[in-house]
């Protein structure tokens, strides 16, 4: 008897809640959102992958325009590893560093997701905003305008 009468502890408030999108893992591939906009916060990172657009290249050729050690450069790559923008090979010698165009479309899509919605969220306020109000037309403020200049 004395169990029925024990309170059964609550759950936690997030227990019967949706759960909050920013919990949830990224969206397929595995890219972790989070690491990939970190790495191109950075300007020299973004100089990097804007250069790999164009094809891939070594570490040295990557730190030309730089001011930086290619020490400082290859860390650089490393971050941009981490995040999965980018990956490197072996050809004999040479490590080029290539662009991972499906991380970047990831991310393209992620951004146009919202882009979507925010554009049709300001179609809808331009129909409210450009909805002919009750009363008005567009003949009304010309009348208006002529009852006023005329005289009685």
């Amino acid at each position: 008897m004395d169990e029925q009468m024990t309170p059964r502890p609550e759950p936690p408030p997030s227990a019967g809640a949706p759960p909050d999108p920013a919990d949830q893992p990224p969206p397929s591939g595995g890219l972790s959102l989070d690491l990939a906009f970190a790495a191109l916060a950075d300007p020299v990172r973004r100089a990097v992958v804007a250069r790999l657009s164009r094809g891939p290249a070594t570490v040295l050729e990557l730190a030309e325009p730089f001011a930086i050690s290619t020490q400082a450069v290859s860390r650089h790559i490393q971050v941009l590893e981490r995040a999965g923008l980018v990956t490197r090979t072996r050809e004999a010698q040479r490590r080029p560093v290539h662009l991972a165009p499906a991380a970047l479309e990831e991310l393209t899509s992620w951004i146009d997701g919202y882009r979507l919605l925010h554009e049709q969220r300001y179609r809808r306020l331009d129909e409210v905003l450009g909805a002919p109000r009750a009363g008005t037309g567009s003949t009304g403020s010309t009348e208006q305008g002529t009852e006023r200049g005329e005289r009685p």
